[in-house]
């Protein structure tokens, strides 16, 4: 009696712990992702850019070239590239630069873009401070626009031992098609046309 008795608590008590365990890892691939944004982040792994509110208050003599570069996924038609290749200065020094993208294609077409740095460890002390990465971009067809990006590079990094002999950092965009838009294209239109009006 006292054998099943306890047979059945264990049973219980397996079944108890199963669910937990279950339930934990359920919710932790929920928090994954953003857990892993934060701490791409924060250390800027796999050529992560910081955000910054505002500009660097110091500016040291070590200067940096940073290179601009455009992608394009195959299924955007759309041309896409940085007004200039590349630019050199401070770090500290804060530089603004623009992306073009124009709609090669008769339709309207909505991209948004993805970026890195590189060499990746030097994500931690690239600084943004305006960027056009994660918003979706409806272009007309034929419809041209500039990009503007802010930034920095934090004098910070003059200290950090594994970047002392980097002279070059490249900073990548990728532009991709989007499906399902937030805001559907003829709703952009019609805001357009109301601000217009106004």
């Amino acid at each position: 009696m006292d054998t099943s008795k306890d047979l059945a608590r264990r049973n219980r008590k397996l079944a108890v712990t199963c669910v937990g365990i279950f339930s934990l890892m359920i919710g932790a691939s929920y928090a994954a992702v953003p857990l892993y944004d934060l701490f791409c982040r924060v250390t800027g792994f796999g050529g992560t850019t910081q955000v910054a509110e505002a500009a660097s208050d110091v500016v040291i003599d070590r200067k940096i070239t940073v290179r601009f570069d455009g992608n394009v996924n195959h299924s955007l038609p759309w041309s896409f590239k940085p007004e200039q290749r590349s630019v050199t200065l401070k770090m500290g020094e804060t530089a603004q630069l623009a992306y073009v993208a124009t709609n090669v294609s008769d339709n309207v077409t909505v991209g948004t873009s993805t970026f890195n740095v590189s060499p990746p460890t030097a994500g931690a002390y690239f600084n943004k401070l305006d960027c056009f990465c994660f918003t979706e971009q409806a272009l007309e067809s034929g419809e041209t626009v500039e990009m503007p990006v802010v930034f920095f590079v934090d004098p910070e990094m003059d200290k950090d031992p594994e970047l002392k002999s980097v002279k070059e950092i490249t900073l990548s965009y990728t532009f991709f098609p989007v499906e399902q838009p937030e805001r559907p294209v003829a709703a952009r239109a019609d805001a357009a046309e109301t601000e217009t009006n106004l």
